[in-house]
């Protein structure tokens, strides 16, 4: 590890540490001045504890932007990865790329030493760890479903599959849903929701094989095609109350033109009024459902 200070008293267990003026008589003590470390990610575990402490003593006396605070912030992130890297490898079977854990856990890091609070007398790592490993388990969580769920669903599937375990064990059978809330202390409806939402855990193919009266078949070949009538029936639901809000006299064109099926010259001789008026007509009340329906959607 190579290391440059300015000034320097010596080295002790690999670690240089810079000269501190020693008050006298009433005066302040100068602020600690910070070594320069070559490199920060190559400092020993111990070393780097020992610095740490010496970094945070420096960084509560610093202005925030300022170039030595940035320094002494990004040095503190720099040394103290190796606890990422070591919260990193509990999740090394997860399948991921170690370089993505080690990133996200990073961040974990970073929002550590940004609340980090010396005056508590609290060991750093006994607050970096958490974070670090909350911030990766929060990735995995938001990122290994197939289909994304809201958070709420994502934790009450953890919750039920352990209670599902726990009572299969028990019972020697699969609980019911009313067991699974009495257990969870919820209500049946949200074991339900939680059930549901769990099978956007891992999605299947659609070329998968299924059987299906003893053949094997492509799932694609089993579902049901789209049916282009459902999209009438949502229009004509979302129509309803737009209609409701022209004047009567709209409505009444609309359904003679449309219901009755009745030309614009037949419409204008009912109403008493010429053929142009009544097409006037009929554009401004068509156009004013197709904006309305445009912002619903």
């Amino acid at each position: 590890m190579t290391m440059s200070v300015e000034p320097t008293t010596g080295i002790s267990q690999g670690v240089v540490e810079t000269e501190r003026a020693i008050p006298r008589g009433d005066a302040p003590a100068p602020p600690v001045e910070l070594p320069h470390v070559a490199q920060p990610q190559s400092v020993a575990p111990q070393d780097a504890r020992e610095m740490t402490k010496l970094f945070f003593e420096r960084l509560a006396t610093l202005e925030e932007g300022t170039h030595e605070y940035q320094y002494a912030r990004n040095t503190l992130i720099e040394i103290n990865l190796s606890l990422v890297r070591y919260a990193a490898s509990r999740f090394r079977s997860r399948g991921d790329e170690m370089e993505d854990i080690v990133q996200v856990g990073t961040i974990g890091l970073i929002k550590a030493i940004d609340r980090y609070d010396l005056e508590r007398e609290v060991e750093f790592t006994t607050l970096a760890i958490p974070y670090i490993v909350g911030e990766i388990k929060r990735f995995f969580r938001d990122t290994t479903w197939d289909v994304r769920v809201p958070r709420r669903l994502q934790e009450l599937r953890v919750d039920l599959a352990k209670a599902t375990e726990r009572l299969t064990s028990r019972h020697g059978r699969s609980p019911r849903v009313a067991e699974l809330a009495e257990y969870l202390g919820i209500s049946e409806e949200e074991v339900i929701e939680g059930q549901v939402a769990a099978n956007g855990y891992n999605a299947a193919s659609l070329d998968a094989t299924v059987n299906d009266d003893e053949n094997e078949a492509p799932l694609a070949d089993l579902i049901g095609e789209r049916d282009e009538d459902l999209d009438l029936v949502e229009d004509l639901h979302a129509l309803k109350p737009l209609l409701g809000r022209l004047e009567p006299r709209d409505r009444r064109i609309l359904e003679m033109r449309f219901g009755q099926e009745m030309t614009q010259s037949q419409i204008g001789e009912e109403l008493g009024i010429s053929q142009m008026h009544v097409s006037r007509l009929l554009s401004r009340c068509l156009g004013r459902l197709r904006t309305a329906m445009l912002s619903n959607d």
